[in-house]
């Protein structure tokens, strides 16, 4: 009869051994692109067998979708970290927007590999059978971005250093897909930078800041 020790043991190996399958995809999508790579590149790379590999994830896309989740939950997680509560409970609505928003500066300074994955996410997410279902934990990450925005806002209402002519929905959805478009195309290469230009982290802080003079 197996023991609850011995069901706890197991069951945190499983989550183990999924969480390793995960990373592996996550490394091998950011660096190759999703379409370019097998399944059975990611079970190896894992080191697992590509039957274990498909106990866990039935398809590829329930695969990237866990491995985006995972890459943005960790980075939010971090993001939050890196300034102590004490000192956000201190910040004004507008300084705690600085903060939110600087975390986009953050994505393309130190995690361009975050932000080709993404890319290659949505794309490959364009044409994936079944994407509807199986990319609804993908809300869970939006929901909590809404919810660190909202502090932000909220506050900022309060204290009377944000715009209230503008809308939480609209001021939201503006910022994050302008700034997430910009770190984006930045870091794939989408953007001409003529020799001798401004680099493209200052334009970026340029039009955070902008945005930041709107808001």
């Amino acid at each position: 009869m197996l023991n609850t020790n011995d069901y706890t043991a197991g069951k945190v190996w499983k989550e183990e051994r999924r969480q390793t399958i995960i990373e592996a995809g996550y490394h091998l999508f950011s660096q190759k692109g999703i379409e370019q790579v097998l399944m059975v590149e990611v079970a190896k790379k894992a080191g697992v067998g590509h039957a274990t590999l498909n106990r866990y994830f039935h398809s590829k896309l329930e695969l990237v979708v866990a491995a985006s989740v995972w890459a943005w939950d960790e980075y939010i997680s971090a993001h939050d970290d890196s300034v102590l509560k004490e000192e956000l409970d201190r910040m004004k609505g507008c300084e705690y927007l600085q903060f939110f928003m600087d975390s986009f500066i953050d994505l393309y300074r130190n995690h361009n590999d975050l932000l080709r994955f993404n890319y290659n996410f949505n794309n490959y997410l364009r044409y994936a059978a079944g994407k509807k279902e199986q990319s609804r934990p993908m809300l869970e990450i939006v929901r909590k971005l809404e919810e660190q925005f909202h502090t932000a806002y909220e506050r900022g209402m309060e204290d009377g250093t944000l715009n209230s002519e503008i809308s939480e929905e609209t001021m939201f959805s503006s910022l994050f897909h302008i700034m997430l478009a910009a770190v984006t195309r930045y870091a794939v290469g989408l953007v001409y930078i003529p020799e001798g230009s401004s680099d493209p982290e200052s334009e970026l802080i340029m039009l955070k800041d902008l945005l930041m003079s709107k808001y």
